[in-house]
């Protein structure tokens, strides 16, 4: 429940509706409110303040109509612009970093902003009465009509502002850095809570021959929808797998595309499986139309991956954005690898294995992410030294000998691949030396035997 109460909090600041909509309500009750204030008490000493609205009952109406008026015109300008920017951000840096542009919280208020002082003064215009003998001015309503007016001027220099500066390269890396690093310090603790199990089930033999068993005698559970797999709630899976004594082995991670009759989870043993656990697997996941970052810590890494990937296009030609995604993609890679792995073993109190999800590991994550940046990279000399320095970089934070051995790996593949792409010696010699300097650094960062 909470996983799901999670994710529709997190679709619900990607759109661009929600804040605004409460801020229309917000501004409903204030209407209501200063109103009752306005009948309740009649404040005729409100006139004696020069700030506060003292016209008649034509001025209020011309004061209020005018607000109201360019308040609409002013909020189809900032949606224009913003359409507008949504439709560079996706051509220059990619369609899925617009969730990036519409949950930017400041272009949420200010649209809030305009929207709101809308339809306040629509409300307060309604109120202005003059018919006979009969005749109510709102005062003091009107006076803060025209100070949502001043805010709201105020709020499109802010949008003008921001809007010119969310939109360059670096701070759309920037931002892409935060959500990473945030993902990681959520899904990759430096303290891992050790499962409870006893000495039989943590030897690998054992693990190993009762995967064996799983996979020869387990009954696949399909999936019955197709998206991207958002959410694994493993607590509420330790549950079903405790109730039902059996083992659930997840076939996906959080990220991963899933189809109609595609294996989501292998149960042992497989006479344990029947609708109500086939339902309650499917309950306990959470599929959607994109991924996120709730446990999908590659998302954060491929989304600054698509950066340099688009920036290295011949219709671009950007190699400095590239450059600039590979440096914050080394200072995510040197946090990963000083993070201890979380196990994909979940025991049960009694020490027996319940619960099997996969986690992408350093490895996973750095082919994953080094391996297009350098297919895409072979003929930038700029991009394929900063690859080099990069992992010149991480080789200190190592504490893995699986991790030394695949960044030793890319290393290789990165300075093979430069002869094919760099025709001039000087170009390829320059390589040379960055491929030496970071084989150097990874040998010194060797794991004692």
């Amino acid at each position: 429940m909470i996983g799901k109460l999670r994710n529709l909090w997190f679709t619900l600041r990607s759109s661009l509706w929600f804040v605004p909509t409460l801020m229309v309500s917000s501004a409903i009750a204030l209407s209501f409110l200063t109103i009752l204030l306005d009948e309740a008490m009649r404040l005729m000493w409100l006139r004696d303040f020069d700030s506060v609205y003292s016209g008649g009952p034509e001025g209020a109406r011309a004061v209020l109509a005018t607000i109201a008026g360019s308040m609409i015109g002013v909020t189809g300008v900032a949606f224009s612009i913003t359409i507008v920017t949504l439709t560079l951000a996706s051509s220059q840096y990619g369609p899925r970093l617009l969730r990036n542009f519409m949950r930017d919280l400041g272009n949420q208020i200010v649209l809030g902003t305009f929207v709101a002082t809308f339809v306040y003064c629509l409300l307060i215009l309604r109120t202005v009465r003059d018919v006979q003998d009969v005749q109510f001015v709102p005062h003091l309503s009107i006076t803060c009509g025209l100070v949502l007016a001043l805010v709201s001027l105020g709020a499109l220099i802010y949008f003008i502002h921001h809007v010119s500066v969310s939109i360059q390269a670096d701070t759309v890396v920037d931002s892409v850095s935060h959500d990473l690093h945030n993902a990681l310090h959520r899904l990759y603790p430096e303290e891992v809570e050790q499962a409870v199990a006893d000495t039989k089930s943590l030897t690998p033999e054992n693990i190993d021959s009762l995967l064996s068993d799983t996979a020869r005698h387990g009954r696949a559970v399909m999936t019955d929808d197709s998206g991207y797999l958002q959410v694994i709630n493993t607590a509420q899976l330790m549950q079903i797998a405790t109730a039902h004594e059996c083992l659930i082995r997840f076939e996906c991670c959080p990220g991963d595309f899933i189809s109609p009759h595609y294996p989501l989870a292998t149960v042992w043993p497989g006479v344990r499986v029947d609708d109500d656990l086939s339902a309650a697997l499917h309950n306990a996941c959470i599929v959607g139309r994109q991924r996120t970052y709730e446990q999908d810590a590659r998302f954060a890494f491929h989304q600054l991956v698509e950066i340099a990937i688009r920036a290295l296009s011949p219709g671009i030609n950007d190699p400095f954005t590239a450059v600039a995604c590979i440096e914050r993609i080394g200072v995510g890679l040197c946090q990963l690898a000083q993070r201890p792995i979380p196990s994909m073993y979940h025991y049960d109190k009694d020490g027996q294995l319940r619960v099997i999800v996969p986690i992408p590991t350093f490895v996973d994550i750095v082919h994953s992410v080094l391996d297009p940046i350098r297919q895409y990279s072979r003929s930038s000399i700029s991009v394929t030294l900063q690859l080099l320095q990069m992992i010149a970089a991480v080789a200190p934070h190592i504490c893995r000998e699986a991790d030394r051995e695949v960044l030793l790996q890319q290393a290789l593949m990165i300075n093979r691949g430069c002869f094919e792409g760099l025709p001039e010696e000087a170009d390829r010699e320059q390589v040379e030396a960055s491929y030496q300097a970071a084989r150097r650094a990874l040998r010194s960062s060797a794991i004692p035997a």
